[in-house]
């Protein structure tokens, strides 16, 4: 075998491996499918110190594959980005909530999170019949829900709401960097990092920082 063929064959396997570990990841889809249209649900955001949280609602067409498709977690930039495109390209329907830090305050992030939640699905152009949600029970909707632990990395449609409301939040995140420079918006995301928290101290809040979240942080800077 040349190295050509041997080149070939590996490239077959490892197309194989990733078709096997996608259909592993539509356990989901297939155990609900004849109950109608199906909708996975997630959020990015509920951790973060600043910006808002995001969630993601997508429908994908029976038996729709993208490849590498997974937790966006578990995803580089560049991959969530690329596969952010074929979603929106192949998707029946997605749809994007978005609710911000003030908002996040007044009602927390729990609350918040259900609520992004609920616009994504209210986004959606087709109607679904079961969402698939990412661990939570939404209420005050009437779908049937279906919560699945870590679903994220189980569920193909969950995985696809995932990367949109991550890639979503992240273009925010990184927009908010020009109007609230000095924290690093643009790489932490808002999230709590050392080079965050040393900012946050040494300029105190922002704009975007979620008041209820940095308490900590501004009263042992004020102590200081």
């Amino acid at each position: 075998m040349t190295r050509k063929e041997e080149k070939l064959l590996r490239q077959q396997e490892k197309l194989l491996a990733e078709r096997a570990r996608l259909e592993a990841m539509r356990t989901y889809e297939k155990a609900y499918e004849s109950e109608g249209i199906l909708c996975g649900v997630d959020e990015a955001g509920r951790g973060p110190l600043a910006g808002p949280v995001v969630a993601g609602a997508v429908i994908l067409p029976k038996n729709c594959e993208i490849l590498y498709l997974n937790d966006s977690k578990k995803l580089t930039k560049r991959r969530r980005e690329l596969l952010y495109e074929e979603i929106m390209e192949k998707a029946l329907a997605v749809g994007v909530g978005v609710v911000s830090h003030t908002r996040i305050d007044e009602i927390n992030i729990l609350q918040a999170t259900y609520e992004a939640m609920r616009q994504a699905v209210g986004m959606l152009s087709v109607e679904p019949d079961v969402l698939l949600n990412d661990a939570v029970t939404i209420p005050e909707l009437s779908i049937k829900q279906v919560p699945i632990i870590k679903g994220d990395a189980k569920s193909v449609s969950i995985a696809a709401a995932s990367v949109i409301a991550k890639v979503t939040r992240d273009r925010m995140m990184e927009e908010m960097e020009q109007t609230c420079p000095g924290y690093g918006f643009a790489s932490n995301k808002g999230y709590g990092t050392a080079s965050h928290i040393a900012a946050l101290k040494a300029l105190g809040p922002c704009a975007i920082h979620r008041r209820t979240f940095i308490r900590n942080f501004t009263e042992k800077a004020a102590d200081e």
